[in-house]
């Protein structure tokens, strides 16, 4: 009999903890261990997954785990999978960084890299105190003052009309620390 190899991924939750919606980490953790997933554990409480399976088509995975949750909490929940190797490359590649107390690099993450339009779109709304970079199926976003949004008055999924979630860059690092 062969060894069952597990893939290891990290799934960043969209909508978890956030406008009404709470849940526990531990029924989150059940959630993921229904649908068969091994070694599940949670990451600060804004939907960080990290879980293993045999499964290896992150598309077909992010779509069953997506679904579950939807029928498990009634609302909606996009699902992002990246692999630890990924998330430390996301990492790595960051072209910006937070060096005053009132800036901040986030994330955010894609299904598929970022069209044209997207793209457009996106640099329509860059300013002075708003950069972007996209790489791949995420965006980089660094913000220099925290108290000035150009999100205030319409998201990041509004503009780029498709699914996303965000995450500070300091919590991508910490994810990689975490998971080797």
């Amino acid at each position: 009999m062969g060894v069952i190899i597990m893939n290891k991924y990290v799934a960043f939750l969209r909508a978890i903890n956030v406008g009404g919606h709470p849940i526990t980490m531990d029924r989150l953790c059940e959630f993921f261990e229904e649908l068969g997933f091994s070694n599940v554990e949670t990451f600060i409480a804004s939907g960080n997954v990290i879980f293993e399976t045999k499964e290896k088509n992150t598309a077909s995975l992010e779509k069953k785990i997506s679904t579950h949750l939807e029928k498990s909490l009634g609302y909606a929940v996009d699902t992002f999978l990246r692999t630890p190797q990924e998330v430390a490359e996301i990492e790595n590649r960051s072209p910006f960084k937070a060096e005053k107390k009132d800036d901040a690099v986030y994330v955010a993450f894609l299904h598929v890299p970022l069209n044209a339009a997207g793209k457009s779109a996106l640099m329509a709304v860059k300013n002075r105190l708003n950069d972007f970079a996209v790489t791949g199926s995420e965006i980089y976003w660094l913000r220099l003052n925290k108290d000035d949004s150009i999100f205030l008055k319409s998201s990041l999924e509004k503009i780029l009309k498709i699914s996303t979630t965000v995450r500070n860059l300091n919590t991508v690092r910490k994810i990689v620390e975490k998971v080797p």
